[in-house]
């Protein structure tokens, strides 16, 4: 499947989609957000192994959430309001007056840790959604020549979530057939290591084939920025002066379904 895209327009618009759901500062205006990327995500991916790394964000996200409601509830300041429930109090040094571990959870409280559990973890799976859509060959080809360091790191760190992802699927795969359970914690270390290891080695041989030493670029399959992609990204800076235009924002990819099919199809 060929990607229609510029690979900078997912990322001009997923960076601007984080930046509307943090000025927005609205739990059902996020997830709303991250519904319609949900779904552009599923019509615009590709089969390559980075596309996968959107379920990834999905997952880190729903535990960045679980993880800020619970401390927000553990851990805070009072807030008053409806009690639903009362934790036990855990005493703490003078030095910490303002700071409690447990007491009475509010409504209010409960609400607002949620709140903030949600924004983070929307502006994390705008990014993953941008991650899945790009390749992270075709971006670096696009950088300019100045920040060629930077594109070597980034290749690093763009590639290395995608081959984890992939190894994953593949030891899956192969202990589903031999008859054995799947343990996430005894294939962890391996994993990284297998899934670091390959993104070094891509960095080292984009080094040694002279990647970015020259301000001559190929010319050879150019990625070419056309009409849709300054679409996208003119209705995506509309929402960075009003987040009530975020939604208009998301949903713009819609408009050119039909020419990513037909650029796929020839």
């Amino acid at each position: 499947m060929t990607d229609a895209r510029h690979p900078l327009t997912w990322w001009i618009w997923s960076i601007t989609l984080a930046i509307g759901i943090a000025r927005g500062d609205n739990s059902l205006l996020a997830i709303a957000v991250v519904g319609c990327a949900y779904l552009v995500v599923r019509i615009f991916r590709t089969d390559a192994p980075w596309s996968r790394s959107f379920e990834s964000g999905v997952k880190l996200g729903i535990w960045i959430l679980i993880i800020r409601t619970s401390f927000g509830v553990l851990i805070g300041t009072p807030i008053p309001g409806t009690t639903i429930f009362r934790l036990p109090i855990l005493p703490l040094p003078e030095w910490m007056a303002g700071i409690r571990i447990g007491g009475a959870v509010t409504q209010e409280r409960l609400l607002s840790t949620a709140h903030e559990g949600v924004t983070l973890a929307a502006i994390v799976i705008c990014f993953a959604a941008a991650s899945s859509l790009t390749s992270p060959h075709r971006l670096l080809r696009v950088l300019p020549f100045a920040i060629y360091q930077f594109g070597l790191a980034l290749v690093i760190a763009t590639s290395l979530v995608p081959q984890f992802v992939t190894s994953i699927s593949r030891i899956k795969d192969a202990q589903y057939l031999r008859g054995q359970k799947f343990s996430f914690k005894k294939i962890l270390i391996p994993l990284l290591e297998e899934s670091l290891a390959r993104s070094l080695d891509l960095a080292a041989a984009m080094d040694s084939r002279g990647y970015g030493s020259t301000r001559i670029r190929s010319k050879y399959r150019a990625i070419t920025w056309n009409g849709a992609d300054a679409a996208i990204c003119c209705v995506s800076a509309l929402s960075l002066f009003s987040p009530a235009l975020i939604l208009i924002s998301v949903a713009t990819p819609f408009l050119f379904i039909k020419r990513k099919v037909a650029v796929t199809a020839s």
